[in-house]
């Protein structure tokens, strides 16, 4: 059994890979979209960099879904429309920032 409850650690893998995947990639490709097999090669880049599985980052994923900092649709997915001057700008926008703006009304 795991020593961390069942939402410290989903918590844990949206910030994973929000901060070491999804961010990076957007920043990378400076665009707001990007396709399943772009992050599918980030990811495997990051996962052989820090020796964890794909269900880490594949609940992860998920997870920044049902949070709405992501939309998907069909094989590409896009941020939320509130970070967009972030990436605009290559400002950092960790996980703490970027949940803060997306529930913001």
């Amino acid at each position: 059994m795991s020593e961390k409850g069942k939402y410290a650690s989903g918590t844990e893998n949206r910030r994973l890979v929000w901060k070491e995947i999804v961010w990076p990639l957007i920043l990378e490709l400076n665009n707001v979209a990007f396709t399943l097999s772009e992050y599918q090669k980030k990811r495997d880049e990051v996962c052989a960099r820090f020796g964890i599985t794909l269900t880490v980052t594949s609940r992860g994923l998920v997870s920044l879904l049902q949070k709405n900092l992501l939309f998907k649709e069909k094989d590409l997915y896009s941020i939320h429309y509130r970070l967009i001057p972030y990436m605009r700008l290559k400002a950092e926008c960790d996980y703490a920032t970027a949940i803060k703006e997306v529930r913001t009304k």
